[in-house]
């Protein structure tokens, strides 16, 4: 949604091109002459200018003049009647984005309007990627600060201070932390500040294949190395060389894998499966592991000499209820991430609903947060998400909200009633949503169909 100002002398041309921008979803100011349109510019924050080019006493020339001095990045889109075409290129050379002539044709109007806030979109990046460059050119101490790891509590502080000073190095690093508390983040950030960061970033979920596939998937096989291998293929080594490799869930690996990737990481060569082609690569190795290694290695479970290779470094990421004054933050980095999927835009979170937020343990981290957020921006029907608009599974050490015409948890109502009755209340708000598709219903609560199903029987939904 974004803000424009119309300025034009005549009423209903006035309220055309109001009610075709609000009908796009976006807020307008209209103003009925130049001094009126610079003084609602100067007291607002407009990402497009609509003006008319003839008016009185302050013509659309002047007010183009005044916008490019006062905001330059904003665009300027002029209103002109079919005889004064020479008055809008004229206005376009001193730096009008577009015209559009009288009468004005609502879809052309349309379709320019979201030319120009693209535009303006594109300004506003660049903007933000200069101010992002000059950064990180900045203090010495700030320079390493990635934009997706968000926060500013004692703990993240610390992690940034330790990225600053391995980031610049070639050294293997273990990333510890829990599930879905920005391990591959982290190792992107490393790689961007790294001097490799022209190079390849390759990344490899260790957990996700069964040993006989692990190998092929790491080194690459030759064509007819096994049942399959119709051609040729690169491993995930092969394809890093120059860059990073990311080894994510490194703790997962199989004895037999481990003593092969212990040897690449010595020598930094190996052969394909199937192969007798020796193959060097020059690469920093990565990896990540929920696990805690110390303790798989007393258990058997995982080589002493691999960890030491892998962990020249560590950095340990702390879980999201260890740094919970960083959670303002990130509900505020998902509310701009998730607009778009979402096709909502948020102002934020009321105080009661961050309180809740706080409370909560969240197993899940920093992923289990974006997720409750998203949730809640879809089903909220308005642009503050409170109390009643989270999900119910949150309500792990605070009361849920009171629905209209019933007691708050702890005034007569039991919790598990409560978050019952509000479970119900977001399945139904889904279903509306979704009208009636109970796949699309389950997707947007973050739960299974079979689940959905489940619930809809023991509440006694039915669809309308």
């Amino acid at each position: 949604m974004a803000q424009i100002l119309i300025i034009e002398d005549n009423q209903t041309m006035r309220e055309g091109m109001t009610e075709v921008a609000t009908g796009m979803g976006h807020r307008v100011t209209a103003a009925p002459g130049g001094k009126e349109g610079i003084a609602s510019f100067r007291a607002g924050n407009f990402d497009l200018v609509l003006t008319d080019l003839k008016m009185g006493a302050l013509d659309g020339m002047q007010v183009l003049k005044e916008v490019n001095k006062l905001r330059p990045g904003v665009p300027v889109m002029i209103v002109t009647a079919y005889g004064s075409i020479e008055g809008a290129v004229e206005a376009m050379r001193a730096g009008a984005f577009d015209f559009v002539t009288k009468p004005v044709s609502s879809a052309e109007l349309k379709v320019k309007i979201e030319r120009a806030l693209g535009l303006a979109e594109l300004e506003k990046e660049k903007a933000r990627l200069e101010a992002e460059n000059l950064y990180l050119k900045g203090e010495e101490g700030e320079r390493y600060r990635p934009d997706e790891i968000v926060g500013n509590s004692p703990q993240i502080r610390e992690v940034f201070a330790r990225l600053q000073k391995i980031a610049p190095t070639d050294s293997s690093v273990i990333i510890n932390g829990e599930s879905g508390t920005g391990k591959e983040l982290m190792a992107r950030a490393i790689h961007r500040l790294s001097p490799r960061n022209e190079g390849p970033f390759i990344k490899i979920d260790c957990g996700a294949y069964p040993e006989t596939l692990i190998e092929s998937e790491l080194f690459g096989h030759e064509k007819g190395a096994f049942t399959g291998a119709v051609k040729r293929k690169p491993g995930r080594f092969e394809l890093a060389d120059g860059g990073t490799i990311f080894l994510d869930e490194i703790g997962e690996l199989s004895p037999v894998a481990q003593v092969k990737l212990l040897r690449v990481l010595q020598e930094r060569e190996f052969e394909r499966v199937g192969g007798v082609e020796t193959i060097r690569v020059d690469l920093r190795v990565l990896s990540a592991t929920h696990r805690e290694l110390r303790e798989e290695i007393r258990k058997g479970k995982f080589r002493e000499d691999l960890f030491y290779r892998l962990n020249v470094i560590g950095i340990s990421l702390p879980a999201l209820r260890e740094r919970k004054e960083d959670i303002p933050l990130l509900v505020e980095h998902f509310g701009k991430k998730l607009r778009v999927r979402t096709r909502k835009e948020i102002q934020g979170f009321n105080p009661e609903a961050l309180q809740v937020l706080a409370n909560y343990p969240w197993p899940g981290n920093i992923r289990e947060l974006e997720n409750a957020v998203e949730q809640a921006m879809v089903l909220a029907p308005g642009p503050v998400i409170r109390v009643e608009d989270l999900p119910a599974w949150v309500f792990v050490g605070s009361a849920p909200p009171a629905r209209p015409g019933e007691a708050a948890a702890g005034e007569g109502k039991p919790l598990d009633a409560s978050v019952e009755a509000l479970e119900k209340d977001l399945i139904e708000k889904a279903l509306a949503r979704a009208e009636g598709n109970k796949a699309e219903a389950a997707r947007i609560l973050g739960i299974k169909p079979g689940t959905l199903y489940y619930k809809m029987k023991i509440y006694r939904i039915e669809l309308k």
